[in-house]
């Protein structure tokens, strides 16, 4: 079971969605500099069963377009259901990872994936130095330029 450190509603992390976030507990790659870095021993937070999962969608039916996960992809059988009951739903899926990419069972399961570890030197999605990439995995466009002002 996966264990979550914060569950919010977000408007920026996804362009065009209304979405239900969770940070997953147990990250092991330890970015330098990480916004999340409470989350990285596995035991914190609280657990994030498929049953409290839905009644969570349920209560923001119709609020929300879009789940996403900041991590969980090192319990992919944990994570597969939820993604699973989350597009049953209709709503879009999003996960945030450090790594560079992620196994094709899990992308199947996914609307959106960013991908790359967090540095500093490079900055996050709205720098245009950055090694970090935001994909719309239905066309494989590159939706980093969603994330920078002009």
């Amino acid at each position: 079971m996966l264990n979550y450190t914060t569950e919010n509603i977000v408007f920026l992390e996804v362009p065009d969605e209304v979405s239900l976030a969770y940070t997953i507990s147990g990250c092991t790659l330890g970015c330098k500099g990480c916004h999340s870095s409470d989350s990285w021993h596995k035991d914190n937070g609280a657990p994030l069963s498929l049953d409290y999962f839905s009644q969570r969608l349920k209560a923001y039916q119709g609020l929300i377009s879009c789940v996403l996960f900041l991590g969980g992809e090192w319990e992919l059988s944990a994570l597969l259901p939820l993604l699973k009951l989350a597009r049953s739903k209709a709503l879009n899926t999003c996960l945030y990872t450090g790594l560079d990419d992620v196994t094709p069972t899990l992308k199947a399961e996914l609307t959106y994936l960013k991908t790359g570890r967090w540095l500093a030197e490079l900055g996050g999605l709205d720098s245009p130095f950055t090694n970090q990439r935001f994909t719309d995995l239905r066309t494989g466009q590159c939706l980093n330029h969603r994330f920078t002002c002009n």
